[in-house]
């Protein structure tokens, strides 16, 4: 029978390394786990603008409202929601684009379509 070496197992730097390969590869996992939380808050967030949005043409489509505001909460979210008309081939109809974003910045959203044009201009 061989009697056991009193050198086995591993070495300091042999342990050194594999914990250096396993800090880089969870350096690079939670790089990527970041990147997915970014991408669901983006997907989250022009969702509810979204939401906003068809709300708004869905008030235009109905004529609730003579004025509507141009700030709504959805979510607990705060967005600004910008209403454009123009007039269309049709003088009954009026084109509609209404475009929701954060205050100040680029709308996350624009949902374009037709309405009446006497609910349009509102």
């Amino acid at each position: 029978m061989i009697a056991p070496r009193a050198d086995t197992g591993f070495t300091l730097i042999e342990a050194l390394v594999a914990m250096a390969v396993l800090a880089v590869a969870s350096a690079g996992l939670i790089r990527a786990i970041e990147a997915h939380i970014d991408l669901i808050g983006g997907i989250e967030s022009r969702t509810i603008a979204r939401w906003a949005g068809e709300n708004r043409q869905t008030e235009l489509r109905l004529q609730v409202a003579a004025t509507l505001p141009a700030t709504v909460t959805i979510v607990g979210r705060n967005l600004h929601v910008a209403t454009t008309s123009r007039p269309s081939d049709d003088p009954d109809i009026a084109a509609v684009a209404v475009g929701v974003g954060l205050e100040g910045r680029q709308p996350l959203v624009t949902l374009r379509g037709f309405h009446d044009a006497g609910a349009a201009g509102q």
